[in-house]
Formats: structure tokens, C-alpha cells, sequence
């Protein structure tokens, strides 16, 4: 991604200076791309600095954690008070906070910036989630507008905040991912399973939705993957032979562990997460087959799939499940974005975000025009899902919804995604929820106390005495 950004501001007519700790990388670079723009090839950090004119803009793209410390630790102290610092890398955001913090003392002005769109989006056109001090953006901003994509004319990138705002928002954004994904594939899974439809079968299914309300890059790409086929033999879907334990590299993770300090309810990304881990607990799996037991199939045809007469309902039920599940990802997404905002104090427009994810990023849906346009409505909306238009949406899906997790418990086909997003789309709308049982009992257990619904103020019953109520 690194060098394909540097290769997008060069085509941008911008001189750029470009520096790897492996010289043959550098030399490779300007042998295969020279031509695409002016590149100013360094060998040593020190020819590096002094090839750019100050104040000077330099953009980091490593591997996050130690090796962006030891990249800023050699590069800080050849920069001079007013240079400006950007760390283009998925880095958490709590460190690009100590960062930042640290070159402030030193004078330099450090930018933790969120780039999605993978090595095509780097060269083509990312999206673009730069924070940091409004001094750095003022210069850093219009080279960043200048390369990321644009969709009906505005750049896919704004300034989201100060400090670590950037690569909170990425982290976000990244959570939100694995949902979508976690979702797609438990569409296909029950699909393929539910069907006995190959994946061939399925890729028209997806194209199709592809072109409704559905329609994004991951869709997209979904049936362009489900219609490949094994390069090895062919025939053989690629699908059917690529082993099922899908990897992650944190950014997932990080957004769990955080939303549980921001005390945010992600569910949705969490079971994405968890699921990734089942995948991989290859040991724990290869015991359980043949070992525990599945549902019974009694009253099943011999196929024990569903009849060729409901197929076209259940695809449009699978459908309706997807898309209500993905508003419901989305939606606490945005919260969570809310939440860090108004814990570090960045001040970050929902809006915004989602118009600059509109391209280039790996989340890019049609959806989320009007999730922009939501926010545009009613800037402190408390949840997507009480805007008008998702409320509608989600409501007019909600029986398929119900049907599709149902059957996926009947068959026995794990869905984490579709039906935890349903426990909080029902979670939301109900007036009372069972939380009055856990705070009695945690008052019974540890006197930890509870409110009243008829009165203010907290109470505790004297559980071991004559069973009185106390004010505490």
C-alpha cells in the first residue's frame, strides 16, 4: 500500500521523496514506476529528510505497532519544529494518541490517518480518514482530497478530528467489516445449505442483489468469488477447496475490546470477531465432529432441503435478513463512533464519515447515501435505527428476518450475525427487558442497589434482615 499511495500522489503531480529500509525496494519502485511522476529516491533516512523542503510532510506506511515507533523514533529527531508526521497505517488508536502527544512536545506535528481500500484503493483512489491538529490538516488536506476517490463530485476524505480521531474511525470502520462479511457469509451458508445450490448456482443470486438496496463492494465481490473456479481443476468452485478458518490481523478485536471500555454494545461485530476464532479452533472442531449431534430430521424429504416450491421465498427472506442485519451492524458502528467522540472530545461528524465511505473503502454500499442523509436530518440522531427510512426498512423485514433465524436454528446451520442482530433490534424496541432480574439479583447477592421505576434515587432490600427496603 506504501508504494502504490507514493505512486498516487507522484500521478497527482506532486514531487515525491520515497524511502525504504530496503534499498532494492526503492530502486525497484522508481525502475517500474518512474515514469508515472517525480520521485525523489533516497537511500538513507538522513538523504531522505533532507531531500524535502520545510516544513515537511512525511507519510509512514509500516506495519503497525513497533515498527511505526522505530520509524518515528529514527525519522523525529532529523525533523525541525513545524514538520508534519503521518501515520498512514492501521495503527490503534490509543497509540497514535502517545504519539501525537509526544511530537507536540518536540514541536512536530503528528497525523494518525485512516486509509482504506487495500493496495487498488491506495493507487486508485482510497478513502481517506485523516486526524490530527487543524495546522497539519491545512497543509496535509488537499493532497489527501486530491487522491482519494470521489463520489458525485466530493473527495472520500475529511478531517474526522484531533489527535486519534483518524484511526478511531478506521478501527470502526474495520469492525464494521468484519459484520458485513460475517453476514454475507451466513447468507451463503444458509443459502447453500438450505438450497443444496452450488456455489455457481448462488453467484447469480448475489449479482442480482447487488443491483437493489443490497448493493456494495462486498456483495460485489462476493459473487465474482462464488463464480470462480478452483485453478487447479475445472468445475471445482474455489470456495469449496480454500480452508474454511478465516485469519484476522485486529483490527476487529480492537474494536470489541474498545466498545467494551466505551461500555457500547457491538454485538454484532463481536460475534464476527468470535466467529473468525471459532473458525480457526481447528482442534476443539475436529473433536466435536461426529461426536456432538445436530437437529433431527424428522419431517424432512430425503434431501433435507427446502422445497423447490419455497425456494424463491426463502432467497427473498435470506435477502430481507441481510440487509436488515447489515443496518443493524452499521448502526452500531455509528454509535460507537458517537461514543469515542464524545469520550476524547473530537467533536466527530456521523455525517461526514459516512460520506467519505461512500467509495474507495472496503465498506462502500449504496446505503450509505442514506445513512448520510439521516444524520444531515437529525445530527443527534440516537441510533440509525429509529430514522424514518431504516425503522421502515428494517420493520418491512423483520418477519423474513425472524423466519430465516429460525430455520437456521432448526437446521442446524450456525448464523451469530443474523440472529444476534436480531436479539438487539429487539432488545431496542421493547419497553421492559429482563436487566430488572440481574439488577435484583446483584442487589440480593452484593447489595450493589437499584432504581425504582416510581421514584428517584437508589434503593436496597435488606435481604438477610426483616426484608425491608433502605434508601442508599
Amino acid at each position: 500500500m506504501g508504494r502504490n499511495l507514493a505512486r498516487n500522489i507522484a500521478r497527482h503531480g506532486y514531487v515525491t521523496a520515497v524511502h525504504n529500509r530496503t534499498d532494492a525496494k526503492t530502486t525497484a519502485l522508481i525502475e517500474e514506476f518512474g515514469h508515472e511522476g517525480d520521485f525523489v529516491p533516497a537511500v538513507t533516512p538522513q538523504e531522505f529528510v533532507d531531500s524535502l523542503t520545510s516544513p515537511r510532510t512525511i507519510i509512514i506506511m509500516v506495519k503497525a505497532g513497533g515498527p511505526t515507533d522505530a520509524v518515528i523514533d529514527e525519522l523525529a529527531p532529523l525533523l525541525s519544529e513545524g514538520d508534519i508526521l503521518v501515520d498512514g497505517g492501521n495503527a490503534h488508536f490509543a497509540d497514535t494518541r502517545r504519539r501525537e502527544a509526544a511530537l507536540r512536545e518536540k514541536g512536530i506535528h503528528f497525523a494518525g490517518v485512516g486509509v482504506s481500500g487495500g493496495e487498488e484503493g491506495a493507487l486508485l483512489g482510497p478513502s481517506i480518514m485523516p486526524g490530527g491538529s487543524e495546522h497539519a490538516y491545512a497543509k496535509l488536506g488537499p493532497i489527501l482530497a486530491d487522491i482519494a476517490v470521489s463520489v458525485d463530485g466530493t473527495p472520500c476524505s475529511t478531517h474526522v478530528g484531533p489527535d486519534g480521531a483518524g484511526h478511531f474511525v478506521k478501527m470502526v470502520h474495520n469492525g464494521i467489516e468484519y459484520a458485513d462479511m460475517q453476514l454475507i457469509a451466513e447468507a451463503y451458508d444458509l443459502l447453500r445449505h438450505g438450497l443444496g445450490r452450488s456455489p455457481q448456482e448462488l453467484a447469480p443470486v448475489f449479482e442480482s442483489w447487488n443491483s437493489g438496496d443490497l448493493e456494495s463492494f462486498l456483495i460485489e465481490i462476493t459473487a465474482r468469488l462464488l463464480k470462480t473456479d478452483d485453478p487447479r481443476q475445472a468445475g471445482r468452485a474455489l470456495v469449496d477447496v480454500i480452508l474454511d478458518e478465516a485469519e484476522q490481523k485486529g483490527t476487529g478485536r480492537w474494536t470489541v475490546q474498545t466498545a467494551l471500555d466505551l461500555g457500547t454494545p457491538v454485538s454484532g461485530i463481536a460475534e464476527a470477531v468470535f466467529a473468525r476464532a471459532l473458525s480457526g479452533s481447528g482442534v476443539q472442531r475436529r473433536a466435536a465432529q461426529g461426536v456432538l449431534p445436530g437437529p433431527s430430521t424428522e419431517g424432512t424429504d430425503e434431501t433435507g432441503f427446502i422445497a423447490a416450491a419455497d425456494a424463491e421465498q426463502f432467497v427473498d427472506d435470506v435477502r430481507a435478513a441481510l440487509y436488515a442485519s447489515k443496518v443493524v451492524a452499521y448502526a452500531q458502528g455509528f454509535d460507537m463512533i458517537r461514543a469515542g467522540s464524545t469520550e476524547y472530545g473530537w467533536g466527530i461528524d456521523p455525517g461526514a464519515m459516512a460520506t467519505i465511505w461512500r467509495g474507495g473503502c472496503i465498506i462502500r454500499a449504496r446505503f450509505l447515501d442514506r445513512i448520510r442523509e439521516a444524520y444531515e436530518n437529525q445530527p443527534d440522531l440516537p441510533s440509525l435505527l429509529v430514522d424514518p427510512y431504516f425503522a421502515d426498512a428494517v420493520a418491512r423485514g423483520q418477519e423474513a428476518w425472524r423466519r430465516v433465524v429460525v430455520h437456521s436454528v432448526q437446521a442446524g446451520i450456525p448464523a451469530p450475525g443474523f440472529s444476534s442482530a436480531l436479539a438487539y433490534y429487539d432488545g431496542l424496541r421493547r419497553e421492559r427487558s429482563s436487566a430488572s432480574v440481574i439488577q435484583g439479583l446483584r442487589d440480593l447477592f452484593g447489595a450493589h442497589t437499584y432504581k425504582r421505576t416510581d421514584t428517584e434515587g437508589s434503593f436496597h432490600v435488606e435481604w438477610s434482615g426483616d426484608g425491608s427496603e433502605s434508601a442508599s
